[in-house]
């Protein structure tokens, strides 16, 4: 029976999880020449605000980026390394790894992840990039085992990551320009900042705002924030118009025949 006792060294899921600040909401969508990433700035710990301005958007290399969810200081330290080991391969090799070689090396560090995802500490980022053989923009998302999927033209993933989605989907069409897939993105995170309380919307006050950047055939090029700025603010603009159009014309809800 002394096979069958627990090792005392091993972590176990009775000694409880461990509390760590969480990114929430990342997503990423193909455009006509690429792939557009984007992010909230929001980290929670529990039902608490643990940072307001944390990135989530980071780029891997020239040709892709990692969004990160999930707990922040594991999910941070995924980033670094596979961004060094990126920086060694071309070194090394004297050219890029393949598109679809650095999403399997970011499965392989997700999956050795899987011991302190049992305590909690789970990352599940988003991986996207420019793939030069083929020509276009990937999407792949994780579990928490290290299992990579492929997307054919969005996904979001984090705390707000279904009410992303489901505000992409209505959106989304495949030939996109580059400035109508930002504008998309960051109506989504929007969306979902409305409905989940773990997403960040535009803080307009403090002057912070998602991240967004785009890659294609020439690199990853981070979008500027006063052209957030102003998206948000035309955003938030059409969207108070609509409130007042709908307060200005009720909607009848009377039966017919019945009288005022």
């Amino acid at each position: 029976m002394k096979g069958h006792q627990p090792d005392p060294e091993a972590p176990s899921r009775f000694e409880g999880q461990v509390h760590a600040p969480e990114g929430t909401t990342v997503l990423a969508l193909r455009f006509d020449e690429g792939v557009v990433v984007a992010g909230d700035r929001r980290a929670t710990e529990g039902f608490q605000i643990a940072h307001r301005s944390i990135e989530k958007v980071f780029a891997a290399d020239d040709m892709s980026a990692v969004a990160i969810a999930g707990a922040a200081g594991p999910a941070v330290e995924i980033v670094r390394l596979l961004q060094t080991e990126l920086e060694h391969y071309e070194k090394v090799e004297g050219e890029r790894l393949t598109l679809e070689g650095k999403a399997n090396k970011l499965s392989q560090m997700i999956r050795a992840n899987l011991p302190a995802a049992m305590q909690g500490m789970i990352v599940v980022p988003l991986f996207a990039g420019f793939d030069e053989a083929r020509g276009h923009g990937r999407i792949f998302k994780y579990d928490v085992t290290g299992g990579r999927y492929e997307e054919d033209d969005y996904h979001a993933t984090g705390s707000g990551g279904k009410d992303a989605r489901s505000s992409l989907k209505k959106r989304y069409r495949l030939d996109l320009t580059r400035e109508e897939a930002v504008k998309f993105a960051i109506e989504a995170l929007f969306d979902a900042a409305d409905e989940d309380v773990g997403t960040g919307g535009p803080d307009l006050m403090r002057g912070i705002y998602p991240t967004v950047a785009a890659i294609s055939a020439e690199g990853m090029v981070e979008i500027p924030e006063e052209e957030i700025q102003r998206l948000f603010e035309e955003l938030i603009a059409d969207r108070a118009e609509d409130i007042r159009s709908q307060e200005s014309h009720p909607v009848d809800v009377r039966r017919p025949g019945e009288e005022a």
